[in-house]
């Protein structure tokens, strides 16, 4: 498999994780829309949210309890933050590989 995230993940690229645990591994994303931009991908590849909701709630939990870690330590909880999930092209995902986006340290216009 040619998945740039599943090769991050596995250490084949090198990068520095700002955050990760057992199941998830989080860095900056290297094309900042927002002075927090950081990217939470799987370890293993998983390519879309309902791939995601097959696994149990432990892994779910710890998904969550990465983002609560990784706002923490940026600064960002108390002000807010926005977390993205991008689905098929349409959505504007590029890689095939589920991943959160966590979008933080200014005021973020409105959706829609």
């Amino acid at each position: 498999m040619d998945c740039i995230f599943c090769k991050i993940a596995s250490g084949e690229i090198k990068g520095s994780f700002v955050g990760e645990n057992d199941w998830f591994v989080a860095f900056d994303d290297i094309n900042p829309v927002a002075p927090t931009h950081v990217l939470v991908i799987p370890r293993e590849h998983v390519k879309s949210l309902e791939e995601l909701t097959a696994f149990d709630d432990e892994v779910l939990k710890s998904l969550f309890d990465l983002v609560d870690e990784i706002v923490r330590s940026k600064g960002i909880k108390d002000s807010g933050f926005r977390l993205i999930v991008n689905q098929g092209r349409d959505s504007g995902q590029e890689v095939e590989h589920l991943h959160f986006h966590i979008l933080g340290g200014r005021k973020l216009g409105r959706l829609g």
